[in-house]
């Protein structure tokens, strides 16, 4: 970058006049920025704060994403845990503890749709909480020994029974069969008079123990929140106010709106406030970086490397070398990941802009990514157990981008690669792309040009003659690294595993899913094959070559953690093996769409 007189000139203007105290120019008077320091009232509960938000009463830029709070005039805030709403009791911010009940069970047990209690990486039942699950079971019988089947007497409406403790696993009991069942957590209470129940007792205790609710904690965001200089303006401040204050905020707001690219990072900055990740200086990169001496990898969109921040921590920096994009696309896609909190999406902790500098500063995962751990035949396997729960982990990662978000978030890069792994090997999805913004509410995502990397690509997403592309064209590219992780490679007795045909030979179907002429006994002991036999019914059902036929990412976390005997047989995949053009671009693109239910159809 060429240095001009009228640059020098803006820098000495501003290392001349702008005075120690930056921050009472940077707060002064801005209708724009609101005061996130206040607390707030939602409901009947008071003194909410960060990082809950709610129209009306805290602006979003004040919370963080997945935290909002709805209802805020009724008589309890409303919690959207996809794919349910809570009502919040009460909300304990010393102990990051929530008391909360289940909406669908206060309006309608007997709803047409059953959910069981799951909740996502922001949330997760407390620990130190002394509730207990009820399992409700749903359409049973009692059938007798003469084959005749009787209704249980004891019915709650559509429910026909109910056990407290782990009775999901052993059943309703004897010579009883349900048709469906539902488990949900209730207050040591609530469960002490469900087991001291009578007959004629049933309706009010259920009743009691639904309104009881029961307690979850959330989890707070990794990445820091910054003070002040966004949006909580200090009054002192706005009095110390100098003319050497004045004259350097007009230089350098002139020299902010001198460009569109300058104009598209403040903007981020005065939206996110708070919550937008460090912006560093191309200097200060290239001293975390060691003047990029320790080079991790290289991607689509440049290279990875190891760095140290002034704190300690450790980082990954990815440089970009695509410096001639739109700087709104840069933004875009900062922004996106910066307003995701998730246990298995990988933090944005900052990131660099300046002229065509541009990179972006992730924490760092010392296992690095899942390929080199089922891509290898040497010491870094990982065993089937540990594989099967980092398959669930990105299956909940993904479930979060694409009905946890504010924005629903398509990857469209699902791949081994691009599954890092923390020092627990807990798996984080990385590697979002340039990101696009669709502000109209729709089902079907408009892309141009293939995206993804060959042998995860959804047919979709390379011919529309297969159907639309959606959500679904990222449940397709999980299969495959299912299937992958599950051990396919072995079963085809092949090293190749770039192209799609590979992986649906007819003997991997009919050995694993049918089990028409061997069974997986002979590749692995005996405790590992109901994990192996599940990962593929689950691999297969996501690679159907109809994107109506894959389940949601919801449903696939459901058949990952029931039980196997629960999933049923999939049908087996029409081959697709299309002829790639060398051209596919490698690399991730994040896509937005936005949906009038909140849920994806």
């Amino acid at each position: 970058m060429e240095w001009k007189p009228k640059q020098e000139l803006f820098l000495f203007l501003v290392a001349t006049l702008l005075p120690l105290n930056f921050p009472s120019f940077y707060c002064q008077n801005d209708r724009l920025r609101p005061n996130c320091s206040r607390s707030f009232q939602c409901g009947g509960i008071g003194n909410i704060r960060y990082p809950f938000w709610g129209d009306g009463v805290q602006p979003e830029e004040c919370g963080y994403s997945g935290f909002q709070l709805f209802n805020c005039k009724g008589a309890f805030p409303v919690l959207d845990i996809q794919p349910l709403r809570y009502h919040v009791l009460e909300l304990n911010f010393s102990s990051r503890t929530l008391k909360v009940a289940r909406e669908d069970l206060l309006k309608n047990a007997c709803s047409e749709v059953l959910y069981n209690t799951t909740l996502n990486g922001l949330y997760d039942f407390a620990p130190d909480s002394n509730d207990e699950n009820v399992t409700l079971f749903f359409g049973c019988v009692r059938v007798r020994k003469n084959g005749l089947k009787t209704n249980l007497p004891d019915q709650f409406a559509c429910i026909d029974m109910f056990r407290t403790g782990n009775a999901s696993s052993s059943g309703p009991g004897p010579n009883i069969k349900c048709k469906d069942s539902i488990s949900v957590p209730v207050n040591e209470t609530a469960a002490r008079a469900m087991k001291n129940r009578t007959a004629s007792s049933n309706v009010d205790v259920l009743r009691d123990a639904f309104a009881g609710g029961f307690l979850i904690q959330w989890l707070m965001p990794k990445v820091p929140v910054r003070k002040c200089y966004a949006y909580t303006c200090n009054r002192d401040a706005e009095s110390q106010s100098t003319q050497g204050t004045t004259a350097s905020s007009q230089v350098l707001r002139k020299n902010l709106e001198s460009g569109p690219d300058n104009e598209n990072i403040e903007k981020f900055l005065v939206q996110h406030g708070s919550l937008a990740p460090k912006r560093y200086k191309y200097s200060e990169i290239k001293k975390i970086t060691k003047s990029f001496k320790d080079k991790l990898g290289r991607g689509g969109y440049g290279s990875v490397y190891q760095g140290v921040l002034p704190d300690g921590c450790p980082v990954a920096v990815k440089v970009l070398i695509d410096s001639d994009s739109n700087g709104e696309e840069f933004i875009n896609e900062v922004a996106s990941i910066s307003r995701t909190s998730h246990v298995n999406i990988v933090n944005l902790l900052g990131f660099c802009y300046g002229g065509n500098k541009r990179a972006l500063v992730y924490e760092f995962m010392p296992n690095k990514s899942l390929d080199k751990f089922i891509n290898n035949n040497g010491d870094c396997q990982l065993d089937l157990e540990k594989l099967y729960k980092i398959a669930v982990g990105v299956a909940k990662g993904l479930e979060y981008l694409h009905t946890g978000c504010n924005t629903r978030i398509v990857h469209f890069d699902i791949k081994p690669q691009n599954i890092l792994l923390d020092d627990d090997f807990c798996p984080k999805i990385s590697d979002f792309g340039l990101a696009k913004l669709f502000k109209k509410k729709q089902s079907l995502l408009s892309v141009f040009g293939a995206r993804g990397t060959i042998g995860y690509i959804a047919p979709e997403v390379f011919s529309r003659n297969f159907g639309g592309v959606s959500y679904k064209s990222d449940v397709y590219s999980y299969g495959m690294m299912v299937l992958e992780m599950a051990g396919a490679k072995k079963i085809v007795e092949s090293g190749a595993a770039q192209s799609c045909e590979n992986y649906f030979p007819d003997r991997i179907y009919e050995q694993v899913v049918l089990n028409v002429t061997t069974t997986l006994k002979d590749l692995m002991i005996e405790e590992e094959e109901e994990t192996s036999r599940r990962m593929f019914l689950v691999g297969f059902w996501c690679v159907q070559t109809n994107p109506s036929d894959r389940p949601s990412m919801s449903k696939v976390v459901e058949m990952l953690e029931g039980s196997l005997q629960s999933i049923p047989i999939p049908p087996k995949p029409f081959l697709f093996t299309p002829s790639f053009p060398t051209s596919v671009q490698e690399t991730s693109s994040m896509f937005y769409s936005t949906f009038g239910d909140g849920k994806f159809s």
